[in-house]
């Protein structure tokens, strides 16, 4: 009996021995208690979840050096590698999940459309429904805060600086030629097509050290990902045609748009203030090819489109106008794969290339320009945490670049360079907390043309001041090389440079949004020149200087009134530079100081139509009177636009749309033309520089083909 009772006993010791207690206090960083956290021995089934109080206590066989993991939904997991029998009375604070829904964006000087993103203003739809934007992403982005109305010229003009200081990216990579080519008082517009994108980021300022070359603002676009079926779209125009077709396979798909304008029969009905020998005219293509692998994306884009137009437009110093011809071609290619490498590093590669050729006859003068541009980018990102990741790449630009000149009474002339640059950037995300977040980058530049290098470096922090609302502040210093019309005539300059500082406000939340941001930019080296015009005999420098200084406010709303979403924009500018010609500091004669813009669309279910309206508002624009001796003194009256549009839906695949721009036929005038020399009086004449028409009407019939027979272009218009 002794022996049993023995046998027994160590038995029990045994076991009592190798069991060890388990046990501690589990809060967040706020030391309040986290409820029902899950607490486990890693590699064993011993384990628990947190009481009432926060507290936990497991009991396990499992000896030597453990692995104790504690997790909980929008908290990062915790884990505690040590000797079990040191695992008591343990003191764990979990820090929040910075992935998380509701966590903080670095959203100063940015506005982002997409479905999947969490700083949204506009969505990718209000590109083409937008009743003023006639379908054009950049109409669309000039509802926007930050934007200076420029009626006459149709490209941005964000925050103080002219349209060459906004650079357009798609899919990260370069478009060297983003506008159609026009002439003076008609606009131009984008090139390439809405439908294709589903994502677009416009930042007015603060941008990524990942993006160069552009002192004021960034836009980048992004093509669809995947389609989601077979599909044809269909449209017949007052001004021409348009037709796709998408086809998806199991692993890749194709998309392929072509459109053709023509604005003579439209020109026929509705004259205007031009005399139109051959009215504007394009044939534009574009094709995107998907690839999906079992790690990554390859992505190839490309468009095409050949324009031409000829016209005589009035002038006070020539009595019989001035005729201007344009033929232009633009090929546009683009090819990225965006890819993973493991669980924690992601790839980038793509290239793009630009071939484009515009010959214009203007007066006596032929003008003859062809531009080559390459970009090449690769692009490495690293996961180290939650909490911190770097994005780091290198890059290439190329242009070259040629003109060849003539007229009747001067030699052929031909002017050319080339301008490459290399770049570089490394940028980290560091997120504190889920409230606390910031980035840092710094770019580097060899610029070839001038044999020189640039720094910049580029900063970004927000703090989340509630559930809804944060602030966010941003500095970078921004390099850009002058413009192709200065570089052939002269190499011998510096880049241009401006420094950003930005502090942002935003609330968000169930279907409103608002936004206060306010910013000052310093310009220096500034390209100068003592003509009127940039020409081969002016004398350039890098002498120009200035600053932009403002704030603007952007409010939407599509909760507060059933059907309806609205938005409200203004924006203050105060801005004085001395570059180009222009003999002391002034306001550019491009600058509005105060912009408002408010865009509504309602669905009224009766008609089974998107109503729709845009209103436009703007303070005069400088210009300079010689009948005075100010430079850039007097002032336009102010521009005032209403706009308004109609989408039908005839059935669930066929819509019929109505647009007019300017619906109340406000007489705008976008400046003046003085006469050269003055008249017996001694006065010099003038003419106000009017749009080339006041009012523009549309009307089309979209009809998609679908497998599901439901879907449409409802989104797209």
């Amino acid at each position: 009996m002794k022996i049993y009772l023995s046998i027994l006993f160590g038995v029990l010791s045994m076991t009592l021995v190798a069991q060890s207690t388990i046990q501690g206090h589990v809060t967040d960083q706020a030391g309040l208690p986290i409820i029902g956290a899950n607490v486990y021995l890693k590699g064993t089934y011993d384990g628990g979840s947190t009481n009432d109080t926060g507290e936990f206590s497991f009991k396990t066989e499992a000896q030597g050096i453990q692995t104790l993991v504690i997790s909980y939904l929008s908290f990062e997991t915790f884990t505690l590698v040590d000797e079990v029998t040191k695992m008591n009375k343990l003191l764990i604070s979990l820090r929040d999940e910075v992935n998380s829904l509701d966590a903080v964006v670095l959203s100063a000087g940015s506005f982002s459309a997409g479905d999947n993103s969490k700083i949204s203003v506009l969505k990718p739809l209000d590109v083409v429904t937008t009743a003023s934007a006639l379908g054009d992403f950049v109409g669309a982005l000039q509802t926007l805060p930050g934007t200076t109305t420029v009626a006459e010229d149709g490209r941005l003009f964000v925050r103080g600086g002219d349209a060459e200081e906004t650079q357009i990216f798609i899919d990260g990579l370069r478009v060297f030629t983003p506008y159609s080519p026009t002439t003076n008082n008609v606009p131009t517009r984008g090139r390439y097509s809405p439908f294709l994108f589903d994502g677009i980021t416009f930042s007015t300022g603060g941008y990524s050290a990942e993006y160069g070359q552009a002192l004021s603002s960034v836009l980048l676009l992004n093509t669809i990902n995947e389609p989601d079926q077979d599909k044809t779209d269909i449209g017949m125009m007052s001004v021409g045609a348009t037709l796709g077709n998408t086809q998806k396979w199991e692993r890749s798909s194709l998309s392929v748009n072509a459109s053709y304008i023509n604005l003579a029969p439209y020109i026929a009905l509705f004259p205007d203030r031009n005399e139109w020998e051959k009215p504007f005219e394009v044939l534009a293509g574009e094709a995107v090819f998907r690839r999906k692998f079992d790690n990554g994306l390859l992505k190839l884009y490309s468009a095409f489109d050949a324009s031409n137009f000829e016209l005589t437009q009035e002038d006070i110093n020539s009595e019989d106008g001035v005729h201007f011809k344009l033929n232009n071609k633009n090929l546009y290619f683009n090819g990225s794969y965006l890819g993973m490498l493991n669980d924690t590093w992601t790839i980038f590669g793509g290239l793009s290339y630009t071939h484009g050729r515009t010959k214009v006859g203007l007066s006596t003068n032929a003008i003859d320009d062809t531009e080559n541009s390459f970009h090449a980018k690769l692009k490495l990102k690293k996961r180290f945490s939650s909490r911190f990741k770097l994005n780091t790449g290198i890059e290439y630009f190329a242009t070259d670049f040629e003109e060849d000149f003539s007229n009747e009474f001067v030699s052929a002339e031909t002017y050319a360079f080339d301008n490459n640059i290399l770049g570089s950037f490394a940028e980290a995300d560091i997120f504190f907390s889920k409230n606390m977040a910031l980035k840092a980058g710094i770019r580097a530049e060899y610029l070839q043309i001038f044999e020189d290098f640039a720094l910049s470096p580029r900063l970004s922090f927000a703090y989340k001041t509630g559930s809804n609302s944060q602030f966010s502040l941003a500095y970078g210093t921004f390099n850009q090389n002058p413009t192709n019309d200065i570089l052939k005539f002269e190499e011998d300059l510096d880049k241009q440079r401006t420094a950003h500082y930005i502090f942002n406000y935003q609330y968000n939340k169930n279907g409103q949004i608002f936004r206060a941001e306010t910013y000052y930019k310093d310009y220096d080296n500034l390209i100068t020149f003592d003509s009127e015009f940039a020409d081969f005999d002016s004398e350039y420098s890098n002498e120009g200087y200035g600053y932009a200084a403002g704030v603007d406010f952007f409010w939407r709303d599509n909760r507060s009134i059933k059907n309806l979403d609205y938005w409200v924009s203004y924006s203050f500018l105060d801005t004085q530079r001395k570059y180009k010609n222009y003999p002391k500091q002034s306001q550019p004669d491009f600058i509005n100081k105060h912009n408002i813009s408010i865009v509504g669309k309602y669905w009224v279910d009766a008609w089974k139509s998107q109503i729709g309206f845009s209103y436009g508002y703007a303070t005069g624009r400088t210009y300079t009177n010689p009948n005075t001796d100010g430079f850039l003194d007097q002032k336009t009256k102010p521009f005032n636009s209403l706009s308004l549009n109609w989408a039908y839906l005839i059935s669930p695949q066929k819509i019929l749309y109505f647009s007019v721009n300017n619906a109340l036929n406000f007489k705008n005038i976008n400046g003046y033309q003085y006469a050269d020399s003055p008249d017996l009086n001694g006065q010099f004449q003038r003419r106000a520089l009017q749009p080339a028409a006041d009012q523009f009407f549309f009307v089309g019939f979209f009809w998609t083909i679908s497998e599901d027979k439901s879907s449409n272009q409802l989104d797209n218009l």
